[in-house]
């Protein structure tokens, strides 16, 4: 029997998952994180990408989160990110005006905060619009 741990992902607006689970990949701000069952402790900051794990059952479930934190504690983990949603959810359209949104805002002259606040907005819409397409390609949409 694989080991396992409890992991709980809670967006701004939902809770997006709740189980046991075997693996763990967090995007990262320094890149991917694997995390396992009785992982060392600790608390990280999460990036806007890819997450994927293996659930008790063996189903493999990719979401795609924004910024955010995690918290790995006696083989637990808490994630509260601002936005989970799984590939499917992604709205392609909705995603490339906000593409186009971002785009059209770093054209302008900002603040600092404003910039910084556009940038995000630009790697939120280009790494669902990658994730909607890396489904699509998956599952022959």
């Amino acid at each position: 029997m694989t080991s396992q741990f409890y992991l709980k992902i809670f967006a701004a607006d939902h809770k997006f998952f709740e189980g046991l689970v075997t693996d763990l990949v967090i995007p990262g701000v320094d890149g991917l994180i694997g995390v396992e069952a009785h992982h060392e402790n600790m608390v990280l900051a999460v990036d806007v990408g890819d997450c994927h794990f293996v659930t008790a059952d063996g189903d493999v479930i990719h979401a795609l989160l924004g910024t955010g934190m995690c918290q790995v504690f006696n083989n637990r983990v808490t994630m509260f990110v601002d936005t989970a949603e799984r590939p499917e959810q992604i709205d392609t359209k909705r995603a490339e005006e906000a593409l186009d949104r971002a785009k059209e805002k770093l054209r302008q002259k900002q603040s600092m905060q404003e910039y910084f606040m556009t940038q995000a907005s630009l790697a939120r819409a280009l790494s669902r619009l990658k994730e909607k397409n890396k489904y699509n390609q998956q599952n022959g949409v």
